[in-house]
C-alpha cells in the first residue's frame, strides 16, 4: 500500500491529509480494521507515514465527522460502527429501538428530581412560572458508547409517581405510556454545537456538533412532558417514515 506521500506525487492535485484519509479508508473498508478498531493516533501516522502532524490531524477529523471514525477525548480513534437510527416524527422507547438492532442499551440516571418551572418549562408545559414539576437527565448508551442525553420536565399532575421510578431499568418513555398514554406529539428538530457539559456526558469533543430534538408530548389535553434529546451527530441518525405508527 502507497504512503500518502506516494499518492501525491501521483496526483499532485490531492493534498496530502486525502491520502491519510484514503489509506484509513481502504483498510476499513477491506475489513482490516472492523468496527471499535483503534486506528492509530495522530503521533502513531506521523512515525508511520512521514507526514505532519497538522496532515494526521486533519485526516482524523474530516473522518470523525464524515462518520467513518469515532474520536473520545483521551482514548483515542476508533472505527465507528453502522450508525443507529431513529423514527424523526415518531415518539419510541430508545430502549427497543437499541434492542431492535440486537444490541445492549444501558441508561445512566444523572438526575431525577422535583424542581421549580423557570419560565421556559412553564411555558412548554402550559404551568404557571415556579410550579413544581419533575426533572430527569439521563445518558442513554448503546452497547457502552453514549449516544443520547435525555432532558426531561414532567408535569407532576399527568405522572404523580415519577421520581420513584427506577429509570436505570425502565425509561421514562416506557413509564410514561403506561401513565398517560399518548395522543399528541410535536418535535423541533435543529442542529447544535454541545456544551461543555454535554461533552462530558457523551464523550465527545467540544467541536462535534449535535443533533437536538426539542419534544413535548400530550394526553388528552395536558401537556405531560418537554425534553430536549442530544445526539452526538457522528453516531446517530434520525429517519422518518411514512404509514408507520409507533408506540410512545
Amino acid at each position: 500500500m502507497k504512503r500518502p506521500s506516494e499518492m501525491k506525487r501521483d496526483n499532485d492535485t490531492a493534498p496530502l491529509y486525502a491520502g491519510v484519509k484514503q489509506m484509513i479508508l481502504d483498510r476499513i473498508h477491506s475489513g482490516e480494521w472492523p468496527p471499535k478498531h483503534r486506528v492509530p493516533s495522530e503521533n502513531e501516522l506521523v512515525s508511520e507515514l512521514g507526514v505532519s502532524k497538522m496532515t494526521a490531524n486533519r485526516a482524523l477529523r474530516e473522518l470523525a465527522t464524515e462518520g467513518e471514525l469515532v474520536r473520545i477525548q483521551g482514548v483515542g480513534s476508533f472505527v465507528a460502527e453502522r450508525k443507529g437510527y431513529s423514527a424523526l416524527f415518531e415518539v419510541r422507547n430508545i430502549a427497543e429501538e437499541i434492542a431492535e438492532r440486537g444490541h445492549a442499551h444501558e441508561a445512566r440516571v444523572v438526575v431525577l428530581a422535583q424542581e421549580t418551572a423557570s419560565p421556559e418549562t412553564a411555558d412548554a408545559l402550559e404551568l404557571d412560572i415556579g410550579a413544581p414539576v419533575f426533572h430527569s437527565l439521563i445518558v442513554h448508551s448503546e452497547n457502552g458508547v453514549p449516544v443520547q442525553i435525555e432532558d426531561r420536565f414532567v408535569n407532576p399532575a399527568a405522572a404523580p409517581d415519577y421520581l420513584a421510578q427506577d429509570f436505570a431499568s425502565l425509561t421514562p418513555n416506557a413509564y410514561l405510556t403506561a401513565a398517560a398514554p399518548l395522543s399528541g406529539s410535536e418535535h423541533i428538530v435543529e442542529a447544535a454545537m454541545p456544551q461543555s457539559w454535554e461533552c462530558k456526558l457523551l464523550t465527545i469533543l467540544k467541536s462535534e456538533p449535535c443533533l437536538a430534538i426539542r419534544r413535548r408530548t400530550w394526553s388528552g389535553r395536558r401537556v405531560v412532558s418537554t425534553a430536549r434529546l442530544i445526539y452526538p451527530g457522528h453516531r446517530y441518525r434520525l429517519e422518518a417514515h411514512t404509514g408507520k405508527m409507533f408506540e410512545q
